[in-house]
C-alpha cells in the first residue's frame, strides 16, 4: 500500500535503511520514509555558516582554566 502512495523506489529505500539499521517496526519505516520525503537529493551538501551553525557558542568553555 505505501508503494502505490509514495511509489515503490522510496519504499525499496527505506526498507533497505530499515534493513541495515534492524528497524522494522511500521512507525520505524514510517519515520524514515518521512525523513526520506523531507532530505535533499543525494549530492547536495549542507554546509554550516554563520547563519545555520550547530555550535551553542563559546560560554561553556569559559569555565575552563579558571
Amino acid at each position: 500500500m505505501l508503494a502505490t502512495v509514495l511509489g515503490s523506489t522510496r519504499v525499496d529505500q527505506a526498507l533497505g535503511q530499515a534493513a541495515t539499521a534492524g528497524r522494522f517496526a511500521d512507525d520505524d519505516l514510517v519515520s524514515i520514509l518521512e525523513h526520506i520525503a523531507a532530505s535533499k537529493p543525494a549530492g547536495q551538501a549542507v554546509r554550516a555558516d554563520e547563519a545555520h551553525s550547530v555550535q551553542n557558542g563559546t560560554i561553556g568553555w569559559q569555565a575552563l582554566g579558571g
